[in-house]
This record gives structure tokens, C-alpha cells and sequence, in this order.
């Protein structure tokens, strides 16, 4: 009779949908908890379900729901069949591509588009129109089809995207060598004291709030993040600034925007959909709302991209003026910052 071991899939050949290493300072926490504290979108109700499944693995070993993560324990979450975001469909999505040649392209992706597919939004991506606008991607170290760096769904602008291996390669190379330019626009909360500055500071997941990311200052966890910046315009309680981006870490420049107490105008996720400068005046609230209404997302817009072109050498920048709804709001502060005085 056939053992039942024998017939289980053995770690590899197995998909990996998720896979975490728990920090330094990890208090024993158990494997359910720790897994509701990093994944997106998951409920407790299916976390348990894959423990029970035996899809979760610790340190390469199927774990149970109860089992406590220690520092430095290895997390995977593996299942017969790839993930979902893998299954990319292509969708006749319109794009507005900057610059288009045999080894890249460069888009200006709007406000409120997911770059790729991943949990609940399986469809509707910057990667599910690019599989229609182009046969055959590359994939990147992630397993995800020409992308060489992301931005987030609710910031606008510019993206290059790899046609072939041999322009990923290049590519990738340069943005992990900190060589690549990426500038932002942003409109944040409060007057910025100086002209400009750096913050540094690592970034790693809030492990009070999953869906944040949170610096760490004396770097004993996170990976390492750089951004500068400078005051554009002063208006009143709010600043707009220009932001150069060092590193590119998840959520970087809504994180460290924040951590220097100048927070992003109507990012909700980090408390900038709520009035943190200005007066108690009913008018000033109703302003202030308006503008949140006009601009529905963080004020964040990746304005300037440059790189040199992986097959010809050159150096290539591109820039996109501020989308109308970012530009609306700033033009609203800038009349009230003038009319206030």
C-alpha cells in the first residue's frame, strides 16, 4: 500500500504565493497572526483553511495554525497551483505611452490603475492591458512580465516597462544601483520649515497595521531608504514639493513624507484624508473638504523618469505635466493661501 507521504507534494513542486522572514525583534506570534499582519486582503478564515490544507510552511516544514514564528523563521505560503496574478489576462485597456521602441516603453499611468494583478484585483492592470499591447514580456526576478518598478494604484505617472531580457537586465541593474532618475510631485500637509533636505530612514511593514509601512530609524529592521526633497510652493497649510527618490521602497515617499510631520495631502492610508493644518472655521473646513472631493487620492504624481536606453547607450528623460485633478487642488490652495493672508 502506497504511503500517504509519498503522494504529497514536497516543497517544490509547490507554488510560492507568499513568503516572509520574521524580523530580528519577532516576539513568538502565532503563524495565522503573523500571516493576517502581512497579506493584503486575507481573512482569518482562510489563513486557518491553509494551515489546515497544510500550505503553510515554516523553515520548510508544513506547520500548523497554532505554531508560534520566532525571529528570523522563514514563512511560506505554497499551493498546487500558481497564483492568480500569474494567470495574466490580456484586456483591451487603453494606454498612454510616452515612448515606445524595440527594447521599452514608457507609459503615464493614470490615478486609480493597480500596475499588476494580486489579491482582488485580478483584472483591470497596467500588466493586463500591456499583455495585450505586446505579445511576449520578459519577466522580471518576481515572475511579473516586464516590470521593472511599480508605483501605487492612487499615484499617477510615468513607468518604463522592459520588451526583452537584455533591457530588463539593464534596466533593473540601474534602478538597483541607484542610478536611474525618479522625481515626484507632491502636496503635502503643513509649511516645510527649510528649502530642502534628505530623510533617511529604513522602511519595513507596520506590524500594528498591515497595510502600512512604517521607518525605523536606527535601521534594525526594514531595508535601507533615501529621498530628497524641495519646497516648491508654499501655500499656507499645505507645501508642494518636489521629491527625488535615492531608493525606491514601497509607499517611500508617503512613509517618510510622514515621519518628518508633513504627511500627504489625502493619502488615507497614513491620516492625510483628515485636516492636520490649518483653522477651526467651518469655511476653512468646507474648503478643505472640497478639495478632497476634487482630488480623491493622495497627491502624489511621478513626474520625471530618466535611465539610459539599454541598447543604444543614451541617456533618456521624460516628464508629464500634473494630472488635472492634482492640479485643480493645488490651484484651489494657492488662491485660498493668496486670499487668507
Amino acid at each position: 500500500m502506497e504511503n500517504k507521504a509519498d503522494q504529497d507534494p514536497g516543497e517544490d513542486d509547490l507554488y510560492e504565493h507568499h513568503r516572509f522572514v520574521a524580523g530580528k525583534g519577532q516576539e513568538p506570534l502565532r503563524v495565522d497572526k503573523f500571516l493576517m499582519n502581512f497579506i493584503e486582503n486575507a481573512t482569518r478564515n482562510k489563513i486557518q483553511q491553509a494551515a489546515k490544507s497544510g500550505n503553510i510552511w515554516v523553515n520548510s516544514k508544513v506547520v500548523k495554525q497554532n505554531y508560534k514564528v520566532k525571529a528570523e523563521d522563514e514563512v511560506k505560503v505554497l499551493f498546487e497551483h500558481p497564483p492568480y496574478e500569474f494567470l495574466l489576462t490580456p484586456e483591451n485597456i487603453p494606454l498612454d505611452i510616452v515612448f515606445e521602441d524595440d527594447s521599452l516603453l514608457v507609459v503615464n499611468k493614470p490615478a486609480g490603475m493597480v500596475v499588476h494583478p494580486g489579491h482582488g484585483n485580478y483584472s483591470g492592470t497596467l500588466l493586463n492591458a500591456l499583455a495585450h499591447h505586446i505579445e511576449e514580456l520578459p519577466n522580471n526576478s518576481n515572475g511579473r512580465p516586464g516590470l521593472v518598478h511599480r508605483i501605487d494604484k492612487d499615484t499617477s505617472g510615468l513607468l518604463v516597462i522592459a520588451k526583452t531580457d537584455e533591457a530588463m537586465t539593464h534596466l533593473a541593474r540601474q534602478f538597483y544601483d541607484k542610478t536611474s532618475e525618479r522625481q515626484y510631485v507632491a502636496l503635502v500637509w503643513g509649511s516645510i520649515e527649510e528649502e530642502e533636505g534628505t530623510v533617511i530612514g529604513n522602511i519595513a511593514r507596520n506590524p500594528k497595521n498591515r497595510l502600512q509601512m512604517q521607518v525605523f530609524p536606527e535601521g534594525e529592521q526594514g531595508k535601507e531608504a533615501v529621498t530628497h526633497f524641495k519646497v516648491l510652493e508654499r501655500l499656507g497649510y499645505v507645501t508642494l514639493v518636489s521629491c527625488e527618490l535615492e531608493t525606491g521602497r514601497t509607499h517611500q515617499i508617503r512613509v517618510h513624507m510622514k515621519y518628518i510631520g508633513h504627511t500627504l495631502f489625502n493619502d488615507e492610508r497614513y491620516g492625510g484624508d483628515k485636516i492636520l493644518k490649518g483653522t477651526t472655521f467651518t469655511k476653512y473646513k468646507q474648503f478643505v473638504e472640497n478639495c478632497f472631493k476634487i482630488l480623491p487620492r493622495q497627491a502624489l504624481h511621478a513626474k520625471t523618469l530618466g535611465f539610459i536606453h539599454p541598447k543604444t547607450g543614451k541617456k533618456m528623460k521624460f516628464d508629464t505635466d500634473i494630472p488635472e485633478d492634482m492640479a485643480s487642488c493645488i490651484d484651489k490652495w494657492r488662491h485660498y493661501s493668496r486670499h487668507s493672508q
